[in-house]
């Protein structure tokens, strides 16, 4: 080999690596040919592949029907997840906080393609994933007039390209595919969003009931409905919104979280979410507790075991039955276990030291007191940024809180990719200082512009994304004033407040599109002219850096140091383990110190070589050579971009 591989320039494909697990799981059923053209080629021969399978497979064969949830687009979505992302998410020193040590990001940029970009780095590394995705009443989520979404959606959404006949709708309920339209917005992000959860991950996702329906059968399909974890009901309003609207009768104050893992949940979860399931309200000479029936309607479904009888001297009438057998109800009265409430009806006290049965709950009504309203999450908005940012919809911090220390520990990432104004962030900022935690945050939010005549606008926001980025630095700066008057008695590690804010844009090198120029000879020339010089013009070292380090598959917060070799600049990834030299002229002297460096991965700029493909020759064999000596089998992974 006298050439040194191409380093990829693409997100990950999720097709390939499906792919390469099936190929893995059954190998027997990979078949090898040769085209017409003498290339080898390998596909999947489905009539092995059934026989392995066995019976299972045989059940599904002949069935005409099959249970299923579909719709219009679907097909369409499964197309777009596999179309690899050619963008790159581009560090803004300017809008961080405490770029070089933390390890927290905003991202800034439409979600979908953010997801694609960080399959690779984040794979299975996220213990948590909360959304707050639009809620489908006709006019809060835009998506293009022709159903797909690429980097030249973005581009044109924000104004930084323009497609001839692109155009964008809010989704109103005339549109024949009102539904549809939101369950492809959601299908594609769900499943970009499954590969990042790790196998003890969790992901919630917030919704009202218009789209609870919909959203658990899609929720069933992608991630298994043994998966499902629980459905919290919390109380979003302290009072109706709606009272008189006569297209929404009922009363609504509640909305929903569904959430489900990557596997069925654990009975130490299930205990955790059971316990904040259960409030105790009430107190006496006994301690807290809370109060259940014990009595059951007649016109209901009663255990073989239920019965009427007296106890205590109470009797129920004709319409209700005891729940428990005599002995149990008996038992009751002699311990006063029982009270009456107001209609005179018999109720079991459970005091809280004595309950240590666990509650699995499919439903989980959560206490306002401890979640807080939608009132509240926007007076933690107006403390943060003041009382200009016009949004009425905030989450409060508190139900933040809560589902971040359920489901994740110490050091766990938490990711929210419709973040909005950050609450998310926001949470984890309070739950690592009150917690002594260092769990960190991933926050993906697209520069919605806000209304030029909106009071947000006139604050000096112009995009939904500047208020959750103000809002984080607000709670740091608010936070470490707060600990700027205290003594650090105990010498603890400092807490990480800081982020590092990327936004999403187009790749930093021309890429090359193979199938255009295979279709067109002129296409083919102009490729070959454009990539003479394939970085784009305007591209600063650090922009070509973090692309090449995602597409390589290291996270963002990646320790980076900067070393000097053979009179040249190299960066240094994960103490060595990989080397990237952005040198617009490299030499045999730092090829020769690269080497002795012996890191797992060497990355350089094509255009170094200047054209002299010896050099790059003997570079491939420099490393190759350097390689066997230190004895690894592997070598050196020498790649150019």
């Amino acid at each position: 080999m006298s050439n040194p591989e191409k380093a990829e320039l693409k997100s990950m494909d999720v097709a390939e690596d499906k792919k390469r697990l099936l190929e893995q799981l059954f190998p027997e059923a990979i078949t090898e040919s040769l085209s017409e053209d003498g290339k080898l080629v390998r596909a999947v021969d489905f009539g092995k592949l059934k026989a392995v399978l066995g019976t299972f497979s045989e059940v599904l064969e002949g069935q005409k029907e099959r249970y299923g949830m579909t719709w219009p687009g679907k097909n369409e979505c499964l197309k777009i997840i596999q179309q690899p992302s050619i963008a790159t998410l581009k560090p803004c020193r300017e809008e961080s906080v405490n770029f070089d040590e933390t390890e927290n990001l905003f991202i800034e940029g439409d979600n979908l393609e953010v997801l694609k970009l960080l399959q690779k780095a984040y794979y299975g590394k996220v213990k948590m994933i909360y959304i707050d995705p639009p809620y489908n009443t006709g006019n809060d989520f835009i998506y293009p007039d022709d159903f797909t979404e690429s980097l030249g959606t973005y581009l044109a959404y924000t104004g930084q390209c323009d497609l001839e006949g692109r155009k964008f709708k809010t989704n109103t309920e005339d549109s024949g595919r009102y539904h549809s339209n939101w369950l492809n917005m959601m299908y594609r992000r769900l499943k970009l969003a499954q590969n990042l959860l790790s196998e003890d991950g969790a992901i919630l996702v917030s919704i009202n009931d218009r789209e609870l329906p919909n959203l658990l059968l899609l929720m069933n399909e992608i991630f298994g409905e043994e998966n499902q974890t629980c459905i919290f009901t919390w109380k979003s309003r302290a009072k109706p919104t709606n009272a008189g609207d006569a297209k929404y009768r009922p009363q609504k104050v509640a909305e929903y979280v569904v959430a489900y893992g990557k596997k069925p949940a654990d009975e130490a979860l299930l205990n955790v979410i059971s316990a904040k399931c259960r409030t105790y309200p009430h107190e006496d000479g006994g301690g807290k507790y809370r109060t259940t029936t014990i009595l059951t309607s007649n016109r209901g479904t009663f255990r073989r075991e239920t019965m009427r009888f007296e106890a205590g001297g109470y009797q129920p009438d004709d319409n209700y039955r005891w729940k428990a057998g005599k002995a149990v109800i008996d038992d009751l009265f002699a311990r006063n276990r029982i009270l009456f409430n107001d209609d005179g009806l018999p109720m079991e006290k459970k005091y809280e030291e004595d309950e240590s049965d666990p509650l699995y709950p499919v439903y989980c009504f959560m206490d306002p007191d401890l979640t807080g309203t939608a009132e509240i999450g926007k007076q933690d908005l107006n403390e943060a940024v003041g009382n200009h940012h016009g949004l009425d919809t905030v989450k409060p911090v508190q139900l933040l809180r809560y589902f971040i220390e359920t489901f994740t520990s110490s050091n766990d990432i938490a990711m929210d990719f419709f973040a909005g104004s950050c609450t998310s962030a926001h949470a984890v900022i309070e739950l690592n200082r009150d917690k002594g935690t260092s769990r960190r945050f991933i926050m993906v939010q697209l520069p919605e512009p806000c209304d030029p005549q909106s009071e947000a606008y006139r604050a000096g926001f112009k995009t939904i994304a500047e208020i959750g980025k103000r809002r984080i630095r607000q709670v740091i700066k608010k936070l470490n004033d707060e600990d700027a008057g205290e003594l650090d008695l105990k010498g603890d590690k400092k807490p990480d407040r800081g982020f590092r804010a990327f936004k999403l844009d187009r790749s930093n090198f021309k890429v090359w599109d193979s199938e255009q120029a295979a279709k067109d000879p002129a296409a083919l020339a102009k490729q070959l002219e454009l990539h003479e010089q394939h970085i784009l013009k305007g591209t600063s070292p650090e922009d070509i850096l973090y692309e090449l380090l995602l597409k390589a598959g290291f996270p963002l917060t990646t320790k980076v140091e900067k070393r000097e070799m053979a009179g040249k600049e190299i960066f240094s990834i994960e103490d060595g383990a990989l080397l990237i030299c952005l040198e617009r002229e490299l030499t045999k002297e730092l090829i020769r110190a690269m080497a002795d460096a012996s890191p797992s991965q060497v990355i350089c700029l094509d255009e170094g070589f200047k054209g002299n493909d010896q050099l790059k020759a003997n570079a491939v064999q420099t490393f190759k050579a350097h390689a066997q000596g230190k004895g690894k089998e592997a070598g050196i992974v020498f790649r150019t971009v």
